[in-house]
């Protein structure tokens, strides 16, 4: 599977889903069952790779504007959902994380931002064709900590400056 497919399957998968995160999960493992064990376990790889790749400070600061806060979990559920997201969000918001003000349609925290359930879509799809769990990606382990400068993730006023577009359309409206 190349790069096209995965996003080309995460796009189909989202779209029918009407952007429900669950639904989009559920409709990602049909559709993962669907093929072989070795193209999950080459979507895997993908998607894997690209959750590590948004394993950054200042994505996690974008995910505490429009969550409202993000906890270790929150962002990690964050992350599935950005890459959820397709290509031109989830690139978008590795570029410069405050243009997700301008990729995202709209964003509510109750049901958007959490895509825990995206990220083992592949894992129930390898399970269903081949009875047993999926193996080790054999990918590289992300840093402990993520990447990026370090500031309060709690501190509203540096969130407000580092993310104003965000924070506009977002955020000023947190509790």
């Amino acid at each position: 599977m190349d790069e096209t497919e995965f996003w080309e399957i995460v796009d189909t998968t989202r779209d029918a889903a009407g952007g429900d995160p669950e639904t989009h999960a559920d409709l990602l493992v049909e559709r993962l069952a669907q093929t072989d064990p070795d193209t999950v376990l080459d979507f895997a790889r993908h998607f894997e790779s690209r959750y590590n790749r948004a394993w950054r400070r200042d994505l996690w600061g974008a995910a505490s504007v429009l969550l409202g806060g993000a906890d270790n979990d929150a962002f990690d559920d964050f992350r599935c959902w950005l890459v959820g997201q397709g290509r031109d969000v989830f690139e978008g918001a590795l570029q410069d994380p405050d243009e997700l003000a301008n990729l995202l349609e709209d964003f509510d925290p109750l049901r958007d931002g959490d895509g825990e359930d995206l990220g083992y879509a592949a894992d129930e799809a390898y399970e269903r064709l081949t009875g047993v769990p999926l193996p080790d990606l054999e990918l590289m382990e992300p840093p402990d900590e993520p990447l990026g400068t370090v500031f309060d993730l709690d501190d509203d006023a540096e969130l407000a400056d580092r993310f104003p577009q965000l924070w506009e359309r977002f955020g000023a409206e947190r509790p």
